[in-house]
């Protein structure tokens, strides 16, 4: 069978588990599940298997992507009850399907957030949170692939908004998801960086949609 799709969920509890445990435990799931993958070929065969943005840990997700190919036919409506059946508490196989696009063409993210802090007033910290974003450049250090680098991350960022809350700040934005890659923690990172008394005390994010350039829908 060709290259298949998953679109699946992390949440709850399964946010803590890592990328690598991830792919083990899916490929486990397929086995229990009565289904076969296919192996790559050569001296070191490997699960044709691969996630299209890793999470990570203590993300969640409504909207993960997985690529992979079996090696007998399977009824792609039966496969996400009966994988989602073997999978542990907190993943679920939302669909699967033959994809029509390439994972190239996967440009942003929709995610939701929440700042949390202890002793400031939320509405206060929204309307300096606002401001803040509302620059044309934030420099930060971030890792890279040749290592500790200075990267504006505002042009990864396609909107953002903050709303005060009961329990914090409430967050939404449309962040890059490759080229560049803007990991939604970065939200924080460059506070805690460019506007320490801006920085919450704690962080979480969650995916929630996946978009091309033209901002429809990517599956």
């Amino acid at each position: 069978m060709d290259k298949l799709r998953l679109l699946f969920s992390k949440t709850g509890r399964a946010v803590y588990i890592s990328h690598l445990d991830l792919m083990h435990t899916m490929q486990r799931a397929f086995s229990r599940a009565g289904y076969t993958l296919k192996y790559s070929e050569g001296y070191n065969p490997h699960p044709q298997i691969s996630i299209a943005l890793p999470l990570s840990v203590g993300t969640a997700s409504l909207c993960e992507l997985m690529d992979f190919r079996l090696r007998e036919d399977a009824d792609l409506t039966a496969l996400p009850a009966r994988l989602s059946a073997v999978l542990p508490e907190g993943l679920e196989v939302l669909a699967c399907y033959e994809p029509q696009r390439k994972a190239a063409e996967l440009k942003w993210l929709s995610v939701e957030g929440l700042f949390e802090y202890d002793e400031r007033d939320t509405a206060e910290m929204a309307r300096a949170l606002k401001a803040f974003y509302e620059q044309e450049s934030i420099v930060i250090t971030k890792k890279t692939k040749r290592g500790m680098g200075e990267t504006d991350i505002r042009p990864g960022i396609r909107s953002v908004s903050f709303a005060a809350a009961e329990e914090g700040v409430r967050v939404s934005a449309v962040v890059s998801a490759q080229e560049p890659t803007i990991n939604p923690d970065l939200l924080a990172e460059a506070l805690r960086q460019k506007a320490p008394e801006l920085a919450p005390d704690f962080a979480s994010f969650a995916r929630m949609e996946t978009y091309d350039a033209a901002m429809q829908i990517y599956r």
